[in-house]
């Protein structure tokens, strides 16, 4: 089979999406791309909230620049550069 046949467009996800960007994203674990660190994205340093134009998590172990979340005219903008994963937990029917 052809991989291309496979292949959808990313609005085929926006249900599964919905379900992950509902939660709350504070208990969810992320994993540092720089050490390696696990740990609930509320555990992390957070820089420059509320009094700049966004906010900074940075890794609780090393530093590193694990998320930046900026609004701005009516958006939100998110760069996860600095992050390997994050896992949410799926709610207690097991969907996601």
């Amino acid at each position: 089979m052809d991989e291309t046949s496979l292949r959808l467009d990313g609005n085929a996800c926006a249900g599964l999406l919905r379900e992950v960007f509902v939660h709350d994203m504070t208990a969810a674990r992320a994993a540092c791309a720089a050490c390696g660190a696990v740990g609930q994205i509320g555990r992390q340093h957070l820089y420059d909230y509320p009094h700049g134009p966004g906010a900074v998590l940075r890794c609780f172990a090393c530093e590193n620049v694990l998320m930046v979340v900026v609004h701005i005219e009516g958006r939100h903008r998110f760069a996860t550069q600095g992050t390997a994963w994050v896992d949410v937990q799926a709610d207690e029917s097991g969907q996601h």
